[in-house]
C-alpha cells in the first residue's frame, strides 16, 4: 500500500469518526418505542400462527378432510342401527361429533409449542420486552381459526346429508361459540405438555391417551342411559358430555342452563390451573 493511499484512508477514518459520534448521540437521544400491550403482543403471535398455516397448508388436513370422514363414517355405519335411519341419527350425532373433532385437534397446540422449543425459537421470544404469556396466548388464538374452520366444514357436510338445526342461525352460532371457548381453555393442557415433554412424538402420545377416553366415554355417539351404571356415573360428569349436551341443545333451539354453566365452569378451571402451570414452566424453561 502506497503512502498516499494510506494517508487518504486515515483521513477518511478521521472524517468518519465525528459522524459516528453524532450518530451515536442521535441514537442514544431517541426515546425507546412504547412497549406493546398484552393484546397487541398476543395478536401478533396469533397472526404468526396463522402465517404458519399459510406456508404449510397441508396441516389443515385435520380440520377439513378428517372431520368429513368422521361425519360420513359414523352417520352411515351406525345411523341405521342406533336410530333407525341416518336422517334421525345425524340430528343427534353432528353436534357431538363436532365437539369430539374440535376437542381432538386442540392437541396440535402442544405439538407446535414443543417444535418451537426444539428449534430454539422460544429462546428469542423470552428475550423480547413483551407480556410474558403472549407467545402462549398467540398459539391458542391462532388455533381458534382451526376450530372455526373445522366447525364450518362439519356443519356444511351435515346440512348436505340432512342435519337441520331447529335453533336456526343463532342457535348454531351460540353452540359453536361455546365449543370454541371450551377448546381455547382445553388447549392450555397441551401447552403444558408441550413445555414439559422432550419431543413432539411424546406430546402426541400423551395427548391421545387423554383425549380418546375423554371423548369416547361421553354422550357424543349414544345416550348414556344405555350404559352400565358405573360407566354412567363417569360419563354424566364428564366435561365433554356437558359440552356436547349444551351444543346439541343450543342447536336444537333450547337453553340448557345447567350444561352451559358446567361447561363454562370447566373452561374457567382449566384456564386457571393449566394456565398457571404452563406459565410457571415457561418462566423456568
Amino acid at each position: 500500500m502506497s503512502t498516499a493511499t494510506a494517508k487518504t484512508e486515515l483521513e477518511g477514518v478521521a472524517l468518519a469518526a465525528p459522524d459516528q459520534e453524532r450518530l451515536s448521540e442521535l441514537l442514544v437521544g431517541q426515546e425507546r418505542p412504547p412497549r406493546p400491550s398484552a393484546l397487541s403482543a398476543s395478536m401478533t403471535f396469533g397472526w404468526r400462527a396463522m402465517l404458519k398455516i399459510k406456508h404449510v397448508p397441508e396441516q389443515l388436513f385435520d380440520v377439513t378432510a378428517f372431520p368429513v370422514m368422521l361425519v360420513l363414517m359414523y352417520t352411515y355405519l351406525f345411523g341405521g342401527a342406533l336410530a333407525g335411519s341416518t336422517e334421525e341419527y345425524i340430528q343427534f350425532l353432528l353436534p357431538g361429533i363436532m365437539v369430539m373433532s374440535v376437542v381432538m385437534i386442540t392437541m396440535y397446540t402442544g405439538v407446535a409449542v414443543n417444535t418451537d422449543i426444539a428449534k430454539g425459537v422460544f429462546d428469542r421470544f423470552r428475550t423480547l420486552p413483551i407480556w410474558r404469556p403472549a407467545p402462549m396466548v398467540g398459539y391458542l388464538l391462532g388455533d381458534v381459526l382451526r376450530y372455526l374452520l373445522a366447525s364450518a366444514v362439519m356443519l356444511a357436510i351435515g346440512m348436505i346429508i340432512g342435519f337441520r338445526p331447529d335453533g336456526g342461525v343463532l342457535g348454531v352460532l351460540a353452540g359453536v361459540a361455546l365449543l370454541v371457548l371450551f377448546s381455547f381453555a382445553f388447549s392450555w393442557i397441551w401447552t403444558m405438555f408441550g413445555l414439559l415433554l422432550r419431543s413432539e412424538k411424546s406430546v402426541m402420545g400423551v395427548s391421545m391417551m387423554v383425549i380418546f377416553p375423554l371423548t369416547f366415554l361421553s354422550n357424543v355417539f349414544v345416550d348414556p342411559k344405555t350404559m352400565p351404571g358405573w360407566l354412567q356415573a363417569f360419563v354424566n360428569n364428564s366435561p365433554v358430555t356437558h359440552l356436547a349436551t349444551a351444543v346439541r341443545e343450543l342447536m336444537a333451539g333450547n337453553w340448557p342452563a345447567s350444561d352451559i354453566a358446567w361447561t363454562l365452569g370447566w373452561a374457567g378451571l382449566l384456564m386457571v390451573v393449566f394456565g398457571a402451570v404452563t406459565m410457571r414452566l415457561y418462566n423456568r424453561k
